[in-house]
């Protein structure tokens, strides 16, 4: 029996609402790892909807930047001198999780008051008058609010002494991550997933073939309760670790595992090290206002 032609188009228009309903939900999927505003460019959040190509976010000057980012002259940007006050602090940390066995040595960390950046040093922030030219050099065509990565140990201390501050200490940033809980992660006990954190971008489960950090502030939910945002995720952090050794925290974009962004692993490294999945923050001594900033 010939079906009228009325009948095969209105089944074809549901099967193209159908089709149109799934790519859209796997758009509002992928968008959900991104904070309000934000758009997805393949492995990136971008403050701006545009850019010259995937993974890029605009180098064009901006009218308007998501929260928590502002307009800077070098476009959207973390807001200069933004500081967030941790209280003194003492916290048990310990192999609370079964995956922490053997890797955690039970201790009391105890550090506070200080303050630390709210978001990690951006590509932005390297380019003052007075931070290495080198560095500031190797950032050339890369938008201003994505991590500073590739950042040696010496580099991090250098950059941080010209804002008026340092690195934190392995125990700050333990007190900053973890709380006085301690959390197993910065935001909280679960939730390890996409839209909390830059992590997964390399070989998934968050994204595929990333080759760098993503924009800072643009996973506002897994900000700590006092609002320190990617402390986990995005790129791993130089701490001091007051042995001479270089000691990175939070794990990064490549980070596969979410266990590995838990804020008990800490990972060696070599000093002179300079890769992608490095960066940094800086900390600073109460009352906790950068003193030198530029």
């Amino acid at each position: 029996m010939k079906r009228p032609a009325s009948t095969i188009v209105a089944a074809a228009a549901v099967a193209g609402l159908a089709i149109i309903g799934v790519a859209g939900a796997r758009f509002a999927k992928r968008q959900m790892s991104c904070g309000d505003g934000f758009s997805r460019r393949g492995n990136r959040c971008c403050p701006t909807p545009d850019g010259p190509r995937p993974d890029v976010c605009s180098l064009e000057p901006a009218r308007a930047c998501p929260p928590p980012l502002v307009v800077t002259p070098l476009g959207c940007d973390a807001p200069p001198r933004d500081t967030v006050l941790v209280p003194a602090t003492s916290v048990l940390i310990g192999p609370a999780d079964w995956e922490a066995e053997g890797r955690v040595k039970p201790r009391t960390v105890r550090a506070g008051p200080f303050a630390i950046d709210r978001f990690e040093i951006t590509v932005g922030a390297t380019r003052c008058p007075s931070c290495p030219a080198d560095v500031a050099a190797r950032f050339e065509g890369v938008d201003a609010a994505r991590a500073a990565s590739g950042i040696t140990l010496d580099e991090a201390r250098a950059i941080c002494r010209v804002r008026g501050g340092r690195l934190p200490t392995e125990d700050e940033w333990i007190v900053a991550a973890a709380g006085d809980k301690p959390r197993r992660y910065p935001w909280g006990d679960t939730g390890a997933v996409c839209r909390r954190a830059a992590w997964g971008l390399v070989r998934g489960p968050c994204g595929q073939g990333a080759t760098g950090p993503d924009t800072v502030g643009a996973h506002p939910d897994g900000a700590t309760p006092l609002g320190v945002h990617d402390l986990a995720g995005n790129v791993a952090e130089w701490v001091e670790a007051g042995s001479g050794a270089g000691v990175a925290r939070g794990g990064s974009f490549e980070t596969e595992l979410a266990t590995e962004m838990r804020t008990w692993v800490r990972r060696e490294v070599s000093p002179s090290t300079r890769e992608p999945t490095l960066g940094f923050r800086c900390a600073y001594d109460a009352p906790g206002l950068p003193s030198g900033a530029p």
